[in-house]
């Protein structure tokens, strides 16, 4: 389980990100770009929005539907809600960093050597 500030802050750490208001949820940027957005501050309703694969939103929505649910009508391009109380750091880390690469254009994600870091490696 993560808490909303600490999804906030794991969000910031993202090489490059920057947060701006969406809609009146915070939205985390890359070059202006959403990699994920957060909603609901209270911890039973707390959520996320990131853009995944469509490999990985079947997967992870068929391996457990109760944390990972497609997004209503923008499901279909990859966004997928996760629930914070239900997903561990690591896991999202992971899942925001495979956002963060979906979104950025290719001089923005790095070498394949960036990748194998992480996203809070140094």
């Amino acid at each position: 389980m993560i808490t909303w500030g600490t999804a906030k802050a794991l969000a910031l750490a993202v090489p490059g990100a920057e947060e701006r208001d969406h809609f009146g949820s915070p939205s985390f940027r890359v070059k202006g770009k959403i990699f994920a957005q957060l909603s609901a501050a209270h911890a039973s309703e707390a959520r996320a929005l990131l853009k995944l694969a469509a490999a990985d939103q079947s997967a992870l929505t068929m391996l457990d539907p109760a944390t990972f649910i497609p997004a209503p009508h923008w499901g279909r391009h990859g966004w997928t809600y996760i629930r914070l109380a239900a997903i561990d750091e690591a896991t999202f880390c992971d899942l925001l960093e495979k956002s963060r690469r979906l979104i950025a254009v290719k001089q923005q994600v790095g070498s394949p050597d960036d990748a194998a870091q992480g996203v809070l490696d140094p």
